[in-house]
C-alpha cells in the first residue's frame, strides 16, 4: 500500500473538493478507489453541499490510471474482478450522487482517469490535458469506463481512442469530442473561471440540481450490474500473459 496516497474532502460553503493523489502519477490502488467511494458518498448526506470539485494534486498528471504495481500482483480473477470494480463503485457513485461533480484536469489522464473525467457533470481542462486509452497496449481493454466515456464523445470517438492505444488525443480533441467543456492555457485561468462556475452552481435549487442530475445521467440505471460485468472482463484479461509480459516491460522503462 502507497503510504503517502490519499483523498481528502474540504467544504467551503456549499461547495466541496474532493482531491486524490498518489506518488505514481496518481494511479489508484484499489484502497484509494475504495477511499473516493467513501468520500462521494458521504457528501450525499449533507444537506448544504451542492457541488463538488473532483480534482488531483501536483501539476503533472492528472491521473494515470489504474496502478501498475497492483496490477501485477493480480493472482486470480476474482481479486481482478474485485479490482477493476474499484473504478466501477467510483463511476456508479458519481452517477447516483445527487450533486453536481465538476472536473478539474490539470494535466495528462490516461485509462481510468479518463473514465473519471467522463464521469464529471461538467469538465475545467488546461491545454495540457491530453488524454489516452491505452488499456489494449497492455493486453486488456477500457471495459468498465466505456459506457462513462462513450457516453460523453460517443461510440465513434471512443473506438478512436480505444483502437490508437498508443496515441494521445489532445485537450483540443477532448473538447472538440465533449468530454471536457472549457480548455485553458493555464492552471491559474482554469482555477479562476471553475471556481467562478462552481460558485454559480452552488447557487442554484438544491432540488432543481439533484433533479436535473438524473435527467443528465437518463437511461444509465443498469450501471450497477453492466460495470460490475465489464470488471470482470478485464479482471480476466488482466492474468494473461501478454498482459503480465506487458506490464513487466512498461516497468522496466
Amino acid at each position: 500500500m502507497e503510504q503517502n496516497a490519499y483523498i481528502k474532502t474540504d467544504i467551503a460553503d456549499k461547495i466541496a473538493t474532493i482531491t486524490f493523489y498518489s506518488a505514481a502519477s496518481n494511479s489508484f490502488p484499489s484502497f484509494l478507489l475504495e477511499e473516493l467511494t467513501t468520500a462521494i458518498d458521504n457528501l450525499n448526506t449533507s444537506t448544504t453541499v451542492t457541488t463538488v470539485i473532483l480534482q488531483s494534486e501536483g501539476t503533472g498528471a492528472f491521473c494515470a490510471g489504474a496502478s501498475f504495481d497492483e496490477l501485477l500482483s493480480i493472482q486470480d480473477t476474482a481479486t481482478g474482478k474485485k479490482f477493476f470494480s474499484g473504478f466501477a463503485h467510483v463511476i456508479n457513485a458519481i452517477r447516483k450522487s445527487p450533486k453536481i461533480f465538476i472536473g478539474r484536469i490539470h494535466g495528462k489522464t490516461v485509462g481510468g482517469g479518463v473514465g473519471l473525467a467522463a464521469s464529471c457533470d461538467y469538465c475545467f481542462a488546461t491545454d495540457k490535458a491530453a488524454i489516452k486509452l491505452s488499456e489494449l497496449a497492455i493486453g486488456i481493454g477500457p471495459f468498465v469506463i466505456e459506457p462513462a466515456v462513450s457516453r460523453k464523445i460517443g461510440k465513434t470517438a471512443f473506438t478512436s481512442m480505444s483502437l490508437a492505444a498508443h496515441e494521445w488525443k489532445t485537450a483540443t480533441w477532448a473538447q472538440q469530442h465533449g468530454l471536457y467543456d472549457e480548455v485553458y492555457d493555464t492552471i491559474e485561468r482554469l482555477d479562476l473561471e471553475l471556481h467562478t462556475f462552481a460558485t454559480r452552481v452552488s447557487t442554484y435549487n438544491p432540488e432543481a440540481l439533484a433533479e436535473m442530475k438524473q435527467i443528465f445521467w437518463e437511461g444509465t440505471a443498469h450501471w450497477d450490474t453492466l460495470l460490475t460485468e465489464r470488471a470482470e472482463i478485464s479482471g480476466r484479461l488482466v492474468l494473461s500473459d501478454f498482459t503480465v509480459q506487458a506490464l513487466q516491460a512498461f516497468k522496466q522503462k
